[in-house]
């Protein structure tokens, strides 16, 4: 399909039913749109059974192979027995599904409700279950998807906020300065480096966890790629550093009875986490031109986000010279 500066402007209730309805579903007309900003989900109500969750993927984000990629790590996953949400096969086993130039994947429903980061038996549990989804993830790369490194996350982020005018002209200097510099740190801390890429999660947050009878269930793969095993353990992470570590502790205990953690990915920690402030402002960016971007995040491409944005590049600046987290 051809995209426009709304790629979802055609993508009406209408078409999303008749989407699901054309996979073999009767649905009984009640559509519930949920928060997502990459793709468009919406919960949709079965004549008979639970609703079901149709997820319609960006157009031109991803390429057929890379969504298969998804789909099949997660499938995988749960033939495994491990707590994961895959797509749901037509009756030739396809999970990618197309209606009128949309590509969409629909899922059972999952309930629960984000871990309790506080809880150190949920914490432990949380590695066990994230030790098995990096064993099977190690035991070969992506093949289409892409690697978390500095050049996707910092530089080219950088690259396209200074080519574009979101940034004020008075913070430009300071942002070009310090994003720089920080950009000759981050690369210096994963060039020296020592791990090997794996099958990640990506997006390992408390918002994609959904915790019910007490086991975590693992949602929203859309961002899974290659990248270092502790990208999907830091985002668990809160608080001050005597926090973090102990949290930290119990997630790699839980972990390694399951994976072998390699201890001198600690030293990403920060450097993930300034890859993930510096991607974040660039997809906004990217994005702004979606109707639903200027309506969610209202306070972004103001002059006081930009601010505080500068701001926190400089105090992950500081950060990186910090040493990493030590565990019991």
């Amino acid at each position: 399909m051809s995209t426009s500066a709304h790629p979802y402007e055609a993508l009406s209730p209408d078409l999303v039913l008749d989407a699901v309805e054309s996979s073999g579903y009767l649905s009984d007309m009640r559509i519930l749109a949920l928060n997502s900003y990459e793709n468009r989900v919406y919960q949709v109500g079965m004549e008979e059974g639970p609703p079901l969750i149709a997820k319609f993927y960006r157009p031109e984000r991803w390429s057929d192979a890379q969504i298969q990629e998804e789909h099949d790590f997660t499938r995988d996953l749960l033939d495994l027995e491990v707590s994961v949400v895959p797509p749901l096969p037509d009756v030739e086993g396809h999970t990618l599904r197309e209606y009128q130039g949309f590509r969409f994947a629909l899922y059972p429903r999952q309930g629960g409700h984000a871990p309790n980061l506080d809880d150190f038996d949920q914490l432990l549990t949380l590695g066990r279950v994230l030790g098995r989804i990096h064993a099977l993830g190690e035991a070969r790369p992506f093949a289409h998807r892409p690697t978390l490194d500095v050049q996707s996350f910092a530089v080219d982020s950088y690259e396209f906020l200074l080519s574009e005018s979101f940034i004020p002209e008075s913070l430009r200097p300071s942002y070009e300065t310090l994003g720089a510099d920080l950009i000759h740190r981050l690369e210096r801390i994963f060039a020296d480096a020592e791990y090997t890429p794996i099958r990640l999660h990506g997006d390992c947050h408390p918002g994609n966890i959904l915790w019910r009878d007490d086991a975590p269930h693992f949602v929203d793969f859309d961002d899974a790629r290659n990248g270092p095993a502790v990208q999907d353990l830091w985002m668990l992470l809160s608080g001050e550093r005597e926090q973090q570590t102990a949290q930290l502790s119990e997630i790699v205990e839980g972990y390694q009875e399951f994976c072998d953690f390699n201890f001198a990915e600690l030293n990403l920690i920060e450097a993930l986490r300034s890859l993930r402030i510096m991607n974040y402002s660039a997809w906004l960016a990217r994005r702004w031109q979606d109707p639903a971007f200027p309506k969610s995040f209202p306070w972004f491409n103001t002059e006081r986000y930009w601010g505080e944005h500068i701001l926190e590049l400089r105090e992950q600046l500081a950060a990186l010279d910090e040493p990493p987290l030590a565990l019991f």
